[in-house]
């Protein structure tokens, strides 16, 4: 168990601390998403695509949820609980066990009718393509 002074020796070292404590309670990529979500999420793209990388081991495929509506796509999914055989005792616990929701803001341009998902190893990859007007071209000058 971990317990804290209730007087610190150091203000300015434990006022630091706090400081950290808060951001990562309340940390924001750039983008303004929130880290730290299960299942981590790599985000990418091309000029002809989006590609989304879900990474969620020990999880059924058909136990995953994946759905575009207005822009928006949603992971959903559930992680059953892992049961520990009798006797033992968990020292710590750090894998992630329950329901989740994941929702990606996607751009203007995707076409939402070529979505395709694949789930190998443990990684769920979502490749959503681009709508053939906004995939830039070259023009040939005469």
């Amino acid at each position: 168990m971990y317990t804290r002074n209730l007087f610190p020796r150091d203000l300015f070292a434990e006022l630091e601390r706090l400081q950290r404590d808060m951001q990562q309670a309340f940390d924001l990529s750039i983008r303004g998403g929130a880290r730290g979500g299960f299942p981590a999420l790599n985000i990418g793209s091309t000029p002809k695509s989006v590609e989304i990388y879900a990474f969620a081991p020990g999880i059924d495929p058909a136990a995953i949820e994946v759905q575009i509506e207005k822009g928006v796509l949603t992971i959903a999914g559930e992680r059953a609980e892992e049961t520990l055989p009798e006797k033992a005792m968990l020292h710590i616990g750090e894998r992630f066990a329950g329901r989740f929701r994941r929702v990606i803001t996607l751009p203007d341009d995707i076409d939402p009718n070529s979505a395709t998902a694949k789930y190998r190893d443990g990684v769920l990859h979502i490749s959503i393509a681009r709508q053939e007007a906004a995939i830039p071209r070259r023009i040939a000058i005469q």
